[in-house]
């Protein structure tokens, strides 16, 4: 009887570890702002030039020229940019996004979104 009890609590962690949801370490959620229009022209901490045009992003954690798939967790929306600049330091956001990329998920005009990010 005791060794059945002994194999059936041997055996536990791997049925509840089956049972927990899958953590994911590329995936990331906070709030996401884009660029005004006055950083049009000047350098990214990559060296290139900032275009509101260009789908491209800020964020301080990641390596620059890293691409990211950014989706709007309101809409749905994705869309995927490069990371070519760093913010503030003191700046809590998830991301800062170009016009473009703003556009494309359904927030230009709105200042704040959630947004979740994923290394792709």
């Amino acid at each position: 009887m005791w060794k059945y009890l002994l194999i059936c609590l041997s055996l536990l962690p791997f049925f509840v570890s089956a049972q927990r949801p899958v953590q994911q370490k590329n995936v990331w959620e906070g709030v996401a702002s884009y660029y005004h229009a006055k950083f049009n022209g000047r350098r990214t901490a990559s060296g290139e030039k900032f275009s509101n045009e260009a789908l491209s992003a800020a964020n301080n954690f990641l390596k620059l020229g890293t691409r990211v798939r950014v989706t709007n967790l309101k809409n749905g929306k994705t869309v995927d940019v490069v990371i070519n600049d760093r913010m503030n330091a003191r700046n809590k956001r998830l991301i800062d996004l170009s016009a473009a990329a703003a556009k494309q998920l359904g927030f230009f005009g709105k200042g704040l979104c959630r947004v979740k990010i994923e290394i792709i």
